[in-house]
């Protein structure tokens, strides 16, 4: 680092994202991007598009907000889009922490939580997850500042459901609520109906998992006008044109071809349950996972270990070196021709240990 980095950001602790490896060809299975491509559709909106990069986008993301308003059923003043949903997630820390008033969050949950509460100098609490690696919604009673959970959570796939989402927002009317949905769409139900109930929820969604679309950065929050207008303060204070015009052309195609990526969860979701029964032959512990991962600890061969064995036989998964979840891996679902191919390794990797397995896969 150089000396003119001011020591507040010195300090900082940054994300660190799936590696991204160019050293030979792999299976991907370590950074939950969908396995199938973008709609038609979306391919032939991008490219029309591409004859317009002269312009500005709208900073409105009108024809966006406006599919996106008849397909969540909401007003169009009801949604924000942005770059990803890692920037309507630091908005909200922007706009509704300080000193003065905490965020909260699971002690095991998406990352960039305390990353962006450090940048901003928010002070936080993490809440310890049950032994069965849940939330526990009443663990956050007493709470006075705001609370970001991620539902299904990351990485464990642990899913709320409905009446725990409406339980911590109705308990914590003093300050904002944020459900992170980035994965709700392998099989949870939204919060986004409690939205017109309560004017302190603001849920927040992604295209990158269930649309196809992780590397276009398209991402929305979905809330009351009130909170709205507090986020789109950040957004008009730090990035106007946040959105760039092929990533919203493509946006709006996808919520048009919605029943092409509906089909997809649907696919990735059968495909979630078959593995996990398998590995569960195995020997692997699996949580009950309704997002598009699994998150998986084998009973004898260490997470680390497990991982560069994998990563030896051309397929990535994540391994977080975190204490408590040191002997997991997150391993998205794939394919299924890539799903075999982990399984036929894993066979292999308990093989060479002399760990025999229950059934063959």
């Amino acid at each position: 680092m150089s000396r003119y980095l001011s020591e507040r950001h010195a300090r900082l602790e940054a994300y660190t994202p799936g590696e991204q490896p160019k050293d030979r060809r792999y299976i991907k299975l370590n950074t939950n991007e969908s396995p199938f491509p973008p709609s038609p559709g979306v391919q032939a909106a991008v490219s029309e598009e591409v004859g317009r990069l002269q312009l500005y986008s709208d900073p409105l993301c009108r024809d966006l907000n406006r599919k996106a308003a008849e397909v969540y059923g909401v007003g169009e003043d009801h949604i924000l889009m942005t770059n990803g949903s890692d920037e309507i997630l630091q908005f909200a820390f922007m706009a509704f922490g300080d000193e003065s008033r905490p965020f909260a969050f699971p002690d095991l949950t998406y990352g960039f939580y305390s990353v962006f509460a450090d940048l901003h100098g928010i002070p936080y609490t993490r809440v310890p997850l049950r032994e069965d690696l849940g939330i526990c919604v009443e663990d956050y009673d007493g709470h006075h500042g705001p609370i970001v959970i991620a539902n299904p959570n990351a990485p464990t796939g642990r899913l709320l459901p409905p009446d725990a989402i409406d339980y911590l927002v109705r308990t914590h009317r003093d300050a904002p609520v944020i459900i992170d949905e980035a994965y709700i769409d392998f099989g949870g139900e939204s919060a986004i109906p409690l939205v017109d109930r309560y004017d302190n929820l603001l849920v927040t969604r992604t295209f990158s998992k269930s649309f196809s679309m992780a590397g276009a950065r398209l991402g929305f929050g979905i809330a009351q006008p009130t909170l709205i207008r507090d986020l789109d303060l950040m957004k008009y204070s730090t990035n106007p044109y946040n959105v760039n015009r092929m990533t919203m052309a493509a946006g709006v195609a996808a919520l048009r071809d919605i029943d092409y990526y509906r089909e997809n969860c649907r696919r990735i979701m059968k495909t979630r349950e078959r593995v996990a029964k398998q590995l569960r032959t195995m020997g692997f512990f699996v949580t009950d996972s309704m997002a598009n991962f699994l998150f998986v600890r084998h009973g004898q061969v260490g997470g680390e270990a497990l991982y560069h064995a994998l990563r030896a036989r051309g397929i990535l998964v994540r391994h977080f070196d975190t204490p408590a979840i040191r002997d997991f891996n997150r391993i998205t679902v794939g394919s299924d021709d890539e799903m075999n191919a982990l399984l036929k390794a894993i066979t292999e990797v308990l093989d060479d240990k002399g760990y025999p397995i229950k059934e063959n896969v």
